[in-house]
């Protein structure tokens, strides 16, 4: 009687199994990638503005207190949609002046209240944080925050 498994089988079942799991990564990567580049992205080019912005993001770590998206700490309320939330989503001049505003009120000094801290930040490094803040804003979040207030 002959055997089931013989070594060329062995061998045959092993380089067959080997790449159709080869062809499977290769086509789950290519789709995650392209979900990524089509889909979970920002709608919003990102620019110098943007990139200054999330330097100062990350500087005055802001992740802390502040969550984005879900990430970072509970002290203080979601900003990944922020901007929204506000209603100058697509007013960079808009977002930058309430984004001012509401930083130039900090701490506001509100006994029993979480205190925000004051930071010193320019002109443009407000700007570029506004303009982080809307592209962040912008990203399809699949829904996320589950609710307006974050």
């Amino acid at each position: 009687m002959s055997e089931f498994l013989t070594k060329s089988r062995a061998r045959n079942v092993f380089y067959g199994g080997s790449i159709f799991f080869v062809v499977v990564f290769v086509a789950l990567t290519a789709q995650s990638h392209r979900h990524i580049v089509d889909t979970a992205t920002a709608g919003m080019p990102l620019t110098e503005e943007v990139v200054l912005g999330k330097h100062v993001w990350e500087r005055n770590s802001c992740i802390n207190c502040h969550t984005l998206h879900g990430e970072g700490a509970y002290f203080a309320p979601e900003v990944g949609n922020v901007m929204t939330r506000w209603g100058v989503a697509d007013d960079p001049e808009g977002a930058y002046e309430m984004l001012d505003g509401w930083m130039a009120a900090q701490p506001s000094g509100i006994e029993g209240r979480r205190q925000m801290p004051h930071f010193e930040i320019t002109e443009e490094e407000m700007r570029g944080l506004a303009e982080f803040l809307r592209w962040a804003d912008q990203t399809d979040t699949q829904n996320w925050p589950p609710n307006d207030a974050g």
